[in-house]
C-alpha cells in the first residue's frame, strides 16, 4: 500500500516532479486575478490566460504552479460532501506548445503510480468520447485495460473557458475506494467509490461564435491535480476536511466550542466544516487584499465570514472568535505562503471588525424574525426566510425552530427557490472563465491594427471603419435602425476604463450618421456602440467620428475633482486614505476609499471647502509619460485596479495632486467651476464612500432641489426656511391620527362584541361561543374574545375575521376551568386553521391563527363548535 503523505509533501513532489522534467516552477498568483473580467481565480490556468490566447509569448516553455483558489458556485455543498470547498489548491503542469498528450499521459501515470504510490489497479481514467487517440495512448502505452478507460460525453470531458475560446478534449484519472466492489459496473458518478484527482485537458482547438471548431497554431497541455483529494487517498481519510490541510483549523473551532469532533453529529460537523474551509479561504483572500464590502470580491469575503460566524452561533459559540481559529489557518498556510503570516495582524483586524459588526446584524435579525412571526400567523414565507438568511445571516434552521415554538412552519421550497435565483447569479457572475472577451474580436485580430486613440488632444478625426459588429457578428454592411459595435482605425472617443464612462457622439459620412452611446476597450481596439439613424454604414467606409463635447467636459471635471478630493481628503482627514474604487459619469462622480470610520459633518465641509479653493486658485494641469519606476520615484498615486505599463501618464496639479492616470482631465482646475458633496457613507466594512458633482452637474444638481423646495413651499404654503417645522408638525398629527384609528377599530370590535354575548350557549357549567365579526383586524379581535371571554366567566370564545380577501384571522379564549378540563387554546385553534389552510398557536389559555381559504370558514366554525361542545360536555 500506499505510503501517507502530509499536503506540504504532496504539494512538494509534484512540483519537484515536474522540475525534473524542464518545467519552471512558479510561485502562486494573487487571488485577485490580473484579468479583468473575473473576479477571483478559479484555475490553476487563469494566471496563463494571455498565453493561451496567443497575446503574450511564454517566457518558458514548460511551467509548473500549485496556484491558490477560489469557488463559490457551489457553497452550500460545502462541510455537506466529502470534497466541495471555496479555497482549494491546483497543482498544475502545463505546456505551451511543446509537449502533447502522450507526454502529458506518461508522466500524469507515473507520477501517480510511482511517486505517489497508487496501485495501478485501483485506478480507472475517463477520455472524451471521440478522442481515439487518448483512448490508444492509456491502453496501448500505459496498459490500462479497456474496460478501465471510460469514453464520456462533451459535458464531462471537453473543457471548455467559455462560448468562445480555447478548448479541447480532457483525459481524468480517478481513484477507486472500493475496488472490491468489482469492474462489471464502473460507474463514475458515483462519488463514494470514485474520485476525480487529475484532469488533463488537451487544449488544441479555438470555438468561434458559431460554434466551430478550428486546431490552434500551438496545442497546449493545461493539468491540474486537487492537493486536498490528493491528501485525502494518501491520508486514507474519510474526506477533504479531515486530511491535514483542514483538519487542524476544524479542531481549533471544535476546542472553542467544547466540542468533540468524532462524537458530534452530523449537523454539527457540517458547521465545523464550514468554519474550517471558510476561515482558509478569508485567511487568504485578505492576505491578497481583498477587504469585505458590498460589491464584487468584497462581498465574496464579507459572505464567507458571515457564514463563518453564523456556523458558529449554530455549534454554541458565543461572542467572537474568528480570529482564534484564523491563526490555525495561518500557521498551517505559512510554509508555502510565507506572506500570510506577515499580514497576520490585517487578517486579524479585517476578521474582528466584520465580525463584530455582523453579529449586531444578527441580533437585528432576530428582532426581525420576531416581526415576522408576529404578522405572519401560519407560515414563514420563502422570500422572509430568504432575507433573513441572505441579509442578516439568519440560518433557516435557527428560522424552523423558532417558528416551530410559534406553531408556525417555513416555506422551505420558497426558500430553496430563492437560493437557486442566488446560486444562478453566483455561478453567472463568478465561475466562467472567458477567454475572449469578444470571439468575433479575436478573430478579426490578425487583420485589423490597434485603434489610434487621438482624444486628448482631438475632438473630432476622420477615420475608416475597420470592424463593424452585428449581434456579435462581423458584417461588412449595416442599415438604418440596427444596432451596431464598430471599430475605427482611429478616433478621438474615450474608452471607459479607470472608472471614468466612455465618450458619446457621433459617426458621421456621406449619407449615414451613427449616435455613438457609449465606447470599451476590448484589448486594443476602441469599440464604439451605437446606432444607425440614417444611411448605410459599410467596412472600408470614411466617417467624421465627432465626440459630445458637453458630454466630455462634463466628465473632465467630475474626473479632476475625484484627484482633487482625494487629495482634500488625505491632506485633512488622513494621509493614509487610499482610493478603493471609483465612477467618473457625465452626471456625477463617486469615490470610495480606505477609512475605518465615518467622516464628520465637519470634515465632510472642510473637504468641499478644500476642493473648491484649489478650484478657485487655478492650477494648471501638467501631464507627461514616463517610466513608471520615475512616476513613482516622484511620489505619483496609482489609481485602483488599474494595469500599469513600463511608461505611465502622470497627471500633476502641482502642490496639490500627482497621480497615475490614463483619464480625460481639465487643464486647470479653474475649469470644475464648482464642486459639492452630495453624501459621505459606508459601503463597507473600512470603506466609506463619497458621492459629488462638480461643473455643470452642480447646476443640475441644485435646480432639481430648487423644483422640490418649490413643490414642497406650495403644497404646504410655508417659506423654504419654514419647511421642516411644517413636516414636523405633519408627521405628528399623523401619528395621533393613527392612535386615534387603533382605538376606534378596537371601540367597534367590542360593541360588535358585546352584541354577540346573546348567542352564547350553555354546555353544562360552561358557556361556548362561536362566532364570526366582519371586518375586524387580528388585534382587535384578540381585543374582543378576551373581553367576551371575561363576561361570559367559565367557558370557551372562538372567533373569526377576515380582514382582507382570502386571509383568515382566528382567536381562541378559554378560561382556567376550560384549560384545567384538558383543552388548550393554542393546540385547538392551530387545528381548527388547518381547516382554512394555515396554523397557529399560542398560550393555553389564549391563541391567535390564520389561515388563506376563507371559502373554508364557516366549515372551520362548524366543527370548532363541534369539538368544544363535545369536550365540554364530557368535562361536566
Amino acid at each position: 500500500m500506499f505510503t501517507p503523505l502530509s499536503g506540504t509533501q504532496i504539494r512538494q513532489k509534484f512540483l519537484d516532479f515536474y522540475a525534473a522534467r524542464g518545467h519552471q516552477i512558479l510561485p502562486s498568483a494573487s487571488l485577485v486575478p490580473e484579468d479583468p473580467t473575473v473576479l477571483l481565480t478559479i484555475a490553476g490556468m487563469l494566471p496563463f490566460k494571455p498565453i493561451f490566447l496567443g497575446q503574450r509569448s511564454p517566457e518558458f516553455r514548460r511551467a509548473t504552479t500549485s496556484q491558490k483558489c477560489i469557488r463559490t458556485n457551489d457553497i452550500e455543498n460545502v462541510g455537506r460532501t466529502a470534497r466541495h470547498h471555496t479555497f482549494f489548491e491546483m497543482l498544475g503542469n502545463f505546456s505551451f506548445g511543446d509537449y502533447f498528450k502522450e507526454q502529458a499521459i506518461a508522466w500524469a501515470w507515473e507520477l501517480a503510480t510511482e511517486v505517489f504510490g497508487l496501485p495501478p489497479e485501483r485506478l480507472v481514467v475517463s477520455v472524451f468520447e471521440e478522442d481515439d487517440e487518448a483512448f490508444a495512448l492509456w491502453r496501448d502505452k500505459i496498459g490500462i485495460p479497456a474496460y478501465r478507460i471510460q469514453r464520456m460525453g462533451e459535458k464531462d470531458n471537453f473543457w471548455v473557458s467559455g462560448p468562445t475560446g480555447p478548448c479541447g478534449p480532457c483525459s481524468e484519472i480517478y481513484y477507486d475506494f472500493h475496488p472490491e466492489k468489482g469492474d462489471a459496473h464502473i460507474d463514475l458518478e458515483d462519488d463514494t467509490r470514485f474520485i476525480e484527482f487529475y484532469n488533463l485537458v488537451f487544449m488544441q482547438y479555438n470555438r468561434d461564435a458559431e460554434g466551430k471548431l478550428t486546431p490552434l497554431q500551438n496545442q497546449n497541455i493545461d493539468t491540474g491535480l486537487g492537493l486536498e483529494r490528493m491528501a485525502q487517498i494518501l491520508q486514507q481519510v474519510p474526506n477533504n476536511y479531515e486530511t491535514d490541510l483542514i483538519f487542524p483549523i476544524i479542531k481549533a473551532a471544535a476546542e472553542i466550542a467544547g466540542i468533540d469532533y468524532a462524537q458530534a453529529d452530523e449537523s454539527t460537523k457540517v458547521s465545523l466544516k464550514v468554519i474550517g474551509d471558510h476561515v482558509r479561504s478569508v485567511v487568504h483572500m485578505i492576505t491578497d487584499g481583498i477587504t469585505a464590502s458590498n460589491i464584487g470580491r468584497g462581498y465574496v469575503l464579507r459572505r464567507l465570514i458571515r457564514r463563518v460566524v453564523r456556523h458558529g452561533r449554530l455549534i454554541g459559540i458565543e461572542g467572537e472568535f474568528t480570529t482564534r481559529v484564523a491563526e490555525a489557518a495561518i500557521a498551517l498556510a505559512e510554509a508555502a505562503y510565507p506572506n500570510v503570516r506577515l499580514k497576520e495582524n490585517s487578517i486579524k483586524a479585517e476578521l474582528q471588525r466584520e465580525e463584530a459588526q455582523f453579529l449586531k446584524t444578527l441580533d437585528r435579525g432576530e428582532k426581525l424574525l420576531a416581526e415576522i412571526l408576529e404578522r405572519e400567523k401560519t407560515q414563514v414565507s420563502g422570500p422572509d426566510a430568504f432575507k433573513l438568511y441572505d441579509t442578516y445571516g439568519f440560518p433557516v434552521e435557527l428560522t424552523q425552530e423558532i417558528a416551530e415554538e410559534k406553531n408556525l412552519t417555513v416555506d422551505l421550497e420558497g426558500f430553496e427557490a430563492e437560493m437557486e435565483k442566488q446560486r444562478d447569479r453566483s455561478r453567472e457572475a463568478h465561475e466562467t472563465i472567458d477567454l475572449t472577451v469578444q470571439g468575433s474580436l479575436d478573430t478579426l485580430a490578425e487583420h485589423v491594427h490597434a485603434t489610434e486613440f487621438l482624444g486628448y488632444v482631438e475632438r473630432s478625426a476622420t477615420a475608416q471603419v475597420a470592424v463593424l459588429l452585428v449581434d456579435g457578428k462581423s458584417a461588412e454592411a449595416a442599415e438604418a435602425g440596427t444596432e451596431v459595435q464598430i471599430i475605427l482605425d482611429k478616433t478621438p472617443f474615450y474608452a471607459e476604463s479607470g472608472g471614468q464612462v466612455g465618450d458619446r457622439g457621433y459617426l458621421s459620412g456621406d449619407a449615414v450618421l451613427v449616435r455613438v452611446h457609449d465606447v470599451k476597450k476590448e484589448s486594443d481596439f476602441f469599440v464604439h456602440f451605437g446606432r444607425i439613424e440614417r444611411g448605410t454604414l459599410q467596412v472600408g467606409g470614411t466617417v467624421t467620428a465627432q465626440i459630445d463635447q458637453a458630454c466630455r467636459r462634463r466628465a473632465q471635471a467630475n474626473h479632476s475633482a475625484t484627484h482633487l478630493l482625494q487629495a482634500a481628503l488625505r491632506k485633512l482627514v488622513d494621509d493614509s486614505i487610499s482610493q478603493a474604487g471609483s465612477l467618473v459619469a457625465f452626471d456625477r462622480l463617486r469615490f470610495d476609499f480606505n477609512c475605518p470610520r465615518p467622516l464628520t459633518p465637519e470634515e465632510v465641509q472642510q473637504v468641499e471647502e478644500q476642493v473648491n479653493l484649489w478650484v478657485a486658485e487655478a492650477h494648471t494641469a501638467q501631464i507627461e509619460v514616463v517610466p513608471i519606476a520615475e512616476a513613482k520615484a516622484k511620489g505619483a498615486i496609482a489609481m485602483f485596479g488599474e494595469k500599469y505599463g513600463d511608461q505611465v501618464r502622470v497627471l500633476d496639479f502641482p502642490g496639490v495632486s500627482m497621480e497615475l492616470c490614463g483619464g480625460t482631465h481639465v487643464s486647470n482646475t479653474a475649469e470644475i467651476g464648482v464642486f459639492k458633496i452630495i453624501s459621505e457613507t459606508g459601503v463597507a466594512s473600512g470603506v466609506r464612500r463619497i458621492e459629488a458633482v462638480a461643473g455643470p452637474s452642480v447646476l443640475d444638481y441644485l435646480n432639481v432641489r430648487d423644483r422640490v423646495v418649490r413643490d414642497l413651499s406650495d403644497r404646504f404654503k410655508a417659506k423654504p426656511e419654514e419647511l421642516t417645522d411644517r413636516v414636523t408638525s405633519l408627521q405628528n398629527e399623523l401619528k395621533n391620527t393613527q392612535k386615534q384609528l387603533e382605538t376606534a377599530k378596537a371601540e367597534l370590535a367590542l360593541a360588535k362584541s358585546d352584541q354577540l354575548l346573546g348567542q352564547a350557549e350553555s354546555v353544562g357549567t360552561f358557556k361556548l361561543l362561536v362566532a364570526q365579526l366582519e371586518g375586524v383586524d387580528p388585534e382587535s379581535l384578540k381585543t374582543a374574545a378576551e373581553r367576551l371571554a371575561q363576561k361570559l366567566g367559565e367557558g370557551a370564545v372562538v372567533l373569526a375575521s377576515v380582514p382582507e380577501p382570502d386571509k383568515v384571522s382566528l382567536v381562541a379564549a378559554f378560561s382556567p376551568g376550560v384549560v384545567k378540563s384538558g383543552l388548550q387554546a393554542g393546540k385547538f385553534i392551530g387545528a381548527i386553521a388547518k381547516l382554512c389552510g394555515g396554523g397557529g398557536g399560542g398560550r393555553p389559555n389564549l391563541a391567535q391563527a390564520g389561515g388563506r381559504d376563507a371559502s373554508k370558514l364557516p366549515e372551520a366554525l362548524a366543527e370548532a363548535r363541534e369539538q368544544l361542545h363535545r369536550s365540554l360536555s364530557n368535562a361536566n
